[in-house]
């Protein structure tokens, strides 16, 4: 059984370009979640305006499949012109530490 990988992307966006990218999220998210491994996808927004995607996929496979996934390719282009630096994507594996659903993703 392969061991699940996190992930986490950073969108560093020109402020006034917020809308505009989160839009493009609501589009490409819900496609995302119905690709095969996607087991986490979400959305976070940090104080200072900066995006964090943090997603779990059943494995390293499904997340390159992923990478190359038409929703991806739609998403990279719809928001790169608003993008301040390049995405920051680091892939992780957990430690499983403490009870069973709070000590991992």
């Amino acid at each position: 059984m392969s061991q699940p990988v996190i992930v986490t992307a950073i969108f560093h966006i020109r402020p006034d370009s917020r809308d505009a990218v989160v839009e493009a999220l609501h589009t490409a998210l819900p496609l995302v979640h119905e690709e095969p491994g996607c087991e986490l996808y979400a959305i976070h927004e940090t104080a200072d305006g900066t995006l964090v995607m943090i997603e779990k996929w059943e494995s390293e496979a499904l997340l390159d499949a992923h990478g190359q996934s038409p929703a991806v390719a739609a998403l990279v282009g719809e928001i790169g012109q608003y993008l301040t630096a390049e995405v920051a994507v680091t892939r992780m594996s957990p430690i499983p530490i403490g009870a069973t659903g709070k000590g991992a993703l």
